[in-house]
């Protein structure tokens, strides 16, 4: 299934599943800008819409009403998804506005939300920035949470990881961010070792100690 097949089917459940003000929200809410997060930067990394809910109604502190523009909402987390356009979100925002921005996230985070922020002209110039970013923040998590993983994509992951750190990486670091043992550890980074894209550092004594990235940016992305 294409994506334009996969999204009418997603839109389609997600209005007629709706009623009143969240079916009113949805239709208002999501436009090109949503649709275009999902088509070049979403789709890409995950071939699938499935746990995506759109324009998804939250409460506040006070209990005042908001929408989210997504909810990403697997059974091992809860991930508050928004594409934030200049004008609207920065340029038109009073100082009122902007602190209710920060509670509202900070209020979220407590809540045991994990609140990622993308802006139009990344999604729309840059949707590279936005994958990385976005696998970033989620790839950990479906790593730990996924029995079986492609061999390519938990590379990437150790790859993202490798460049974040701006420092050799440690097999004590991918134990810390994946949660496997350190013979697992080992090996993925042999592995990648051996296909040239880290390069082993020794100690005094000839044993290595971490790896050096040698991978261009472009195999960092999807």
């Amino acid at each position: 299934m294409d994506f334009e097949q996969a999204y009418g089917q997603f839109l389609e459940h997600h209005t007629t599943s709706r009623a009143d003000e969240r079916r009113g929200r949805l239709v208002r809410g999501h436009q090109y800008a949503e649709k275009l997060l999902l088509q070049q930067v979403w789709w890409p990394l995950f071939g699938t819409l499935e746990h995506l809910h759109p324009e998804y109604e939250i409460y506040d502190w006070n209990r005042k009403s908001q929408f989210l523009d997504f909810a990403f909402l697997p059974a091992y987390g809860k991930f508050g998804i928004e594409c934030d356009g200049f004008q609207s979100h920065v340029k038109d925002m009073d100082r009122e506005k902007f602190s209710y921005s920060l509670n509202r996230d900070t209020f979220l985070t407590g809540m045991g939300w994990k609140m990622l922020h993308f802006s139009f002209d990344d999604i729309q110039n840059r949707p590279e920035v936005c994958r990385l970013l976005l696998q970033l923040a989620i790839g950990p998590y479906l790593l730990r949470n996924a029995p079986v993983r492609p061999e390519s994509m938990v590379e990437k992951d150790i790859l993202r990881l490798a460049w974040s750190l701006a420092r050799p990486i440690r097999p004590k670091d991918v134990i810390e961010r994946f949660g496997v043992n350190f013979r697992t550890a080992r090996n993925w980074l042999r592995a990648l070792t051996d296909k040239g894209l880290l390069r082993p550092i020794e100690n005094r004594t000839n044993h290595v100690r971490a790896y050096a990235l040698k991978a261009e940016p472009k195999e960092l992305l999807l």
